[in-house]
């Protein structure tokens, strides 16, 4: 049953009803275990930090930060922000000295909680650029403070500041006080076109979105959930919410790179995700496939052939499969897609909400033909998370992003662009009164930037408005559409479109370097490095020949022409990427201008 409580009691209202259950679990890299925490340890936790905050003298509305990896004290602290009527405002784990710095001063922070070394050595060192700071909050025990800090405390000692809860009245008081409009957080958004702004979310923002998420998509108290998307991501903190308000169990991943060994470990039934975790699974099952012998490599090709017809002809549009195939298809189930799933960690799969960018339509295939329910959606830090998703209970289509949820009303403007309205939707950027009124019109329109259609009540995305390019032709292209069409190649770990103002469409590309040392091997080429490698002719060769397979389907203005095969990963250290990975078009144009004009030398 849901809990329709207000964040800022709810851990205690779901502590009442499930005392000793498990609400939350992370992992003890020490002792390889996982280590449990009950509903009623979790409340206790978020009552200490309440009053802890009380005694610091944090103040109704006040903005406090959480730079940190995921951990449970991440959710004691926000929860425990809450209960005093504080704004908890995320930062990116991966964030830099000039990000923080600029958040710190964008909302006057005084008090900021940190996780690791890495991200108390960044807090530490911008403390002197940051005049409204005056205390770091260590949750790692095994941070070594910096010889000069005479005022950081670890969470351990800031916890006992609360003992005894000694400001419990007041904290009571202040939890019921909350008003719909109070500020819960500021979240700041990744910055791909510009500098970062603050998306205010209030708690009437929560208040629509849980029930409404929770209307149309099956959840429930047995589920075991991995926390895998950062909680600073709207995608991860909003469905996490949800998960409490449903009494779920939470399984806290710390490091994002030992997924798929924390998945093998929990083997949870329900993950938010981008379309990059299924991509790599994909990739790796595709590459399993290449290299089996010809027997497995039919089996494997035969048992993906039949979930494919069995789940997305059939089942996905609410219509009964024929008995010969449902026999088919439970003999598969049972064997190879059984298999397949408990080597990933998911053979109790229940559904797995992906959003945050374009799902590959072979992707999206793939992981409905392995029977697992993937539940695409669509969605932005302003709105929430989600706006529109798969409901479990009505026909889903392959490519759409499933039903706008109830409450939030759609329209199209210009260009199509998608328009919305409802209290799922952020009124303003923090402090930014000429941004807010660039993005929400006159008549109350907040303007995604996105493009998209309904057809048959389902929603579709086109394009993002402002990444479209235009060639010096005056050809309008749509780097998204060619990009997620290309990721799937297993040779290929990332790609970049070019094209704003050039002759035609070129590529820079990111191999996955072990692929393809292994078909240089095999092929006899000689490389005595990445670089070698990649600016091989007969390697450049292959790479474009398999790209031209999979972009028929694009007009011939839409190809791509021309590839650089790059020797080392886009990165967050050089500003390619933000700290949701997505890539920063501007930053990689300038980073590799000389490459790409390299490209359309005649």
């Amino acid at each position: 049953m849901l809990n329709s409580s207000s964040l800022s009691v709810l851990i205690h209202e779901q502590a009442k009803v499930y005392g000793d259950r498990v609400a939350l679990s992370y992992r003890d890299y020490d002792t390889q275990t996982w280590k449990p925490i009950s509903w009623n340890r979790f409340s206790e936790l978020v009552s200490l930090t309440s009053n802890a905050l009380m005694k610091l003298g944090v103040g109704v509305q006040e903005n406090i930060a959480v730079f940190s990896q995921n951990k449970p004290e991440t959710l004691y602290v926000d929860f425990g922000a809450y209960g005093i009527r504080a704004v908890s405002i995320p930062f990116y784990a991966t964030s830099s000295e000039s990000q923080i710095q600029y958040m710190i001063h964008d909302a006057s922070i005084r008090l900021v909680f940190v996780g690791e070394q890495y991200q108390y050595d960044t807090a530490f060192r911008v403390m002197r650029l940051c005049p409204t700071l005056e205390r770091l909050i260590i949750f790692d025990p095994k941070v070594q403070k910096n010889p000069q800090d005479q005022f950081s405390l670890y969470f351990d000692e800031f916890l006992q500041l609360g003992e005894g809860l000694p400001f419990a009245d007041e904290v009571q008081a202040r939890a019921a006080a909350v008003q719909p409009d109070d500020i819960a957080n500021i979240l700041y958004t990744s910055g791909t076109t510009g500098v970062s702004k603050g998306v205010t979310l209030t708690y009437r923002m929560y208040t629509a979105a849980i029930p409404a998420n929770d209307r149309v998509m099956h959840l429930s108290d047995k589920d075991v959930i991995m926390c895998f998307l950062p909680f600073t991501h709207v995608f991860e903190r909003a469905w996490s919410y949800w998960c409490l308000s449903r009494g779920c169990q939470l399984a806290i991943n710390l490091k994002p790179q030992d997924i798929q060994m924390t998945l093998r470990e929990v083997h949870p039934t329900c993950m938010a995700a981008v379309p990059r975790f299924w991509e790599k699974v994909y990739a790796g099952v595709q590459e399993k496939i290449a290299s089996s012998s010809a027997m497995q490599r039919k089996l494997m090709l035969e048992a993906l052939a039949i979930g494919k017809k069995y789940n997305i002809d059939y089942k996905m549009r609410g219509i009964v499969p024929p008995v010969q195939l449902k026999l088919r298809y439970l003999f598969y189930e049972k064997t190879i897609i059984s298999l397949l799933k408990k080597t990933l960690g998911l053979e109790n799969a229940h559904f797995f909400p992906t959003a945050g960018a374009a799902i590959p339509r072979e992707v999206e295939e793939f992981v409905h033909a392995c029977g697992i329910n993937m539940t695409a959606g669509y969605g932005l830090t302003e709105t929430t998370a989600t706006v529109s998703c798969d409901w479990h209970d009505s026909p889903v289509s392959i490519g759409s992003v499933g039903r706008v949820l109830e409450g939030i009303e759609i329209s199209f403007g210009e260009n199509n662009e998608i328009l919305l309205k409802g209290d799922t939707i952020t009124k303003s950027y923090y402090r930014k009164p000429e941004v807010t009124a660039k993005a929400i019109d006159k008549d109350g329109w907040f303007h995604t930037g996105d493009s998209g259609y309904i057809e048959n009540g389902e929603l579709y995305l086109t394009d993002r408005i402002k990444d479209l390019f235009k060639t010096s032709n005056g050809k309008y292209i749509s780097p998204q559409a060619l990009e997620s069409k290309l990721v799937v190649d297993r040779y290929i770990d990332e790609i970049s479109i070019i094209a704003d103002e050039r002759k035609f469409v070129s590529a820079l590309v990111i191999p996955d370097y072990k692929l393809l040392e292994k078909w240089a091997k095999e092929n006899a080429i000689a490389a005595d490095s990445r670089e070698q490698l990649c600016s091989n002719p007969l390697v450049i060769k292959m790479m474009l020949d398999r790209i031209a397979t999979l972009q028929q389907e694009f007009a011939h203005y839409e190809q791509v022409k021309r590839i650089t095969l790059l020797p080392h990963p886009f990165s967050m250290e050089k500003g390619e990427l933000t700290n949701t990975l997505k890539m920063r078009r501007p930053i990689i144009a300038q980073n590799y201008k000389d490459l790409i004009d390299k490209m359309y030398e005649e």
